[in-house]
């Protein structure tokens, strides 16, 4: 049967989280996670639905392709699949040629799961390799320390009366964040918010410092942080070394297996900062870049 690329519509994203969550597992090459698309909700369902791709092959799903800003295809692909050589070479047909409408012409990035052939495929076609990422990765087997024995730190799980904090922080923490309540409100109505949980974390001033958002993919699998920030006044405390490890231990909390994060390796500091919460670089991963 052929590869057939398809947009499931807000009706079908259930169906294009479901295959997601089930692809992931410990030992897993870096791809798209439920919670990438639970972050990218905070734009609505609509917008979300107009930004996934399906590539199926007799009604299942062996492919999903996330549309993360201008030019930027990321992907999770079926463990079983990544092999798959029809299914890399169709990713790749409708990747290059924009009247697919998957990428537009011009400059693009494609990440995709590390040793899977469309990686090759990719290059034989002319993309290049991009700035390193470093994936992180913290093993959930045992307790996480409590993150709350810090001197005067206090975190809370975030829930609608919490909004506006949450996104306070994060417009400080991340230059041209225009992160708002009503779209924590949007992120939070989200299928894969189900599995999902927003923390802040206060100083002995009763100040949020900082804020993280966990996403599950369900019991025995990895969970996600995305995004963390420190407010930008409340820097070089601990406070995100804390709030890291309160993430960890609240994907524990929602039984996932170990904890997942990934920063661009050129930004040292976020990568200490995970390190010093007790996790562990992967290798690194870069996306497949086209030039202009």
């Amino acid at each position: 049967m052929a590869i057939v690329l398809g947009m499931p519509g807000v009706g079908g994203l259930h169906k294009a989280v479901g295959a997601v969550r089930a692809w992931q597992y410990d030992g897993a090459p870096f791809q798209l996670h439920p919670g990438d698309l639970g972050w990218f909700w905070r734009s609505g369902a609509e917008a979300t639905a107009a930004a996934v791709r399906t590539w199926s092959r007799g009604g299942q799903i062996l492919a999903v392709g996330l549309l993360d800003g201008p030019g930027l295809l990321r992907v999770a692909i079926a463990p079983d699949a990544q092999q798959d050589e029809e299914l890399a070479q169709q990713l790749v047909d409708d990747a290059t040629e924009p009247e697919r409408g998957v990428l537009p012409a011009g400059k693009a990035n494609i990440e995709a799961p590390l040793g899977a052939l469309v990686q090759d495929l990719l290059f034989e076609d002319g993309w290049s390799d991009d700035e390193p990422w470093t994936p992180l990765r913290r093993d959930l087997t045992e307790p996480v320390a409590d993150p709350g024995t810090d001197p005067g730190l206090r975190v809370e799980v975030v829930g609608p009366e919490q909004a506006h904090v949450f996104a306070a922080v994060h417009r400080s923490a991340f230059d041209g964040s225009r992160f708002t309540d009503g779209r924590w409100q949007a992120m939070a109505t989200g299928l894969p918010y189900a599995d999902a949980r927003g923390l802040v974390a206060y100083d002995d001033r009763g100040d949020a410092v900082a804020a993280v958002t966990v996403w599950s993919a369900g019991p025995g699998r990895p969970g996600l942080l995305e995004p963390m920030g420190v407010h930008r006044e409340h820097r070089r405390q601990g406070y995100g070394r804390a709030i890291s490890a309160a993430a960890a231990a609240a994907l524990r909390e929602l039984g996932s297996s170990s904890a997942l994060v990934c920063t661009p390796s050129s930004n040292v500091g976020a990568v200490a900062t995970y390190r010093s919460a007790g996790f562990r670089p992967c290798p690194e991963v870069r996306d497949k870049y086209r030039s202009a």
